[in-house]
């Protein structure tokens, strides 16, 4: 949400002035309530500006990025996952390989039978590569990270949660999961990275 140059004009009497009537503030910027009353509705209603019958408005403590943060804490990670890169177990490194650099990811998801196994990074197979690894034998499964070691999250977990758990674990991404059997197996549905987290930054700034 972009303020308007008037509307910043709003925000700074309110500050210096507090709590301060409507007519009061028209009469600071030499315009009519009437002209106001749309401008303080909008501050109001994104709760920067809070009012009192017979008092005035006043400054609640929030800002544009108080704004931002409630916002992402009501996007979930449904609302932006991007759709899931997996192999099975028994694909070669160099399959593996080829395929991570055609869907340009930094991790894959590793599944056996259609569920998630393990996960396999840039890291592992460039450490493996170099390491003489035969390419065209190994399959991924062997040098993955395995199940109960890979960080996950469900698609009804908060966009917040998912960017804490990759920032805590030093991660690029985690998979998206939806618990099966009771939760004895998980079913990979979508995928959180650091580039859904940098995008959807970049589109709540140009909302401001």
């Amino acid at each position: 949400m972009q303020l308007s140059e008037r509307q910043e004009k709003i925000i700074q009497i309110v500050k210096d002035n507090q709590p301060i009537t409507s007519e009061a503030i028209a009469a600071k910027l030499k315009l009519t309530r009437a002209t106001l009353r749309p401008d303080l509705a909008i501050l109001t209603m994104v709760g920067i500006l809070d009012a009192r019958p017979k008092v005035g408005y006043f400054m609640t403590g929030k800002t544009k990025l108080s704004y931002v943060s409630d916002t992402i804490k009501d996007i979930y990670v449904k609302d932006v996952m991007s759709v899931p890169v997996v192999l099975e177990e028994e694909t070669t490194l160099y399959d593996a390989i080829v395929f991570m650099f055609l869907e340009d990811v930094g991790s894959i998801y590793i599944t056996n039978g259609g569920f998630l196994t393990g996960v396999v990074s840039r890291k592992d197979l460039l450490r493996n590569a170099i390491g003489g690894s035969d390419l065209h034998k190994v399959p991924v499964g062997v040098i993955m990270t395995r199940m109960p070691n890979v960080i996950y999250i469900t698609q009804e977990d908060s966009i917040l949660s998912a960017a804490i758990k990759i920032i805590e674990h030093e991660i690029d991404g985690l998979p998206v999961v939806e618990e099966v059997d009771g939760g004895k197996n998980l079913k990979v549905i979508g995928r959180i990275s650091k580039t859904t987290i940098t995008r959807l930054f970049v589109e709540l700034g140009n909302n401001l």
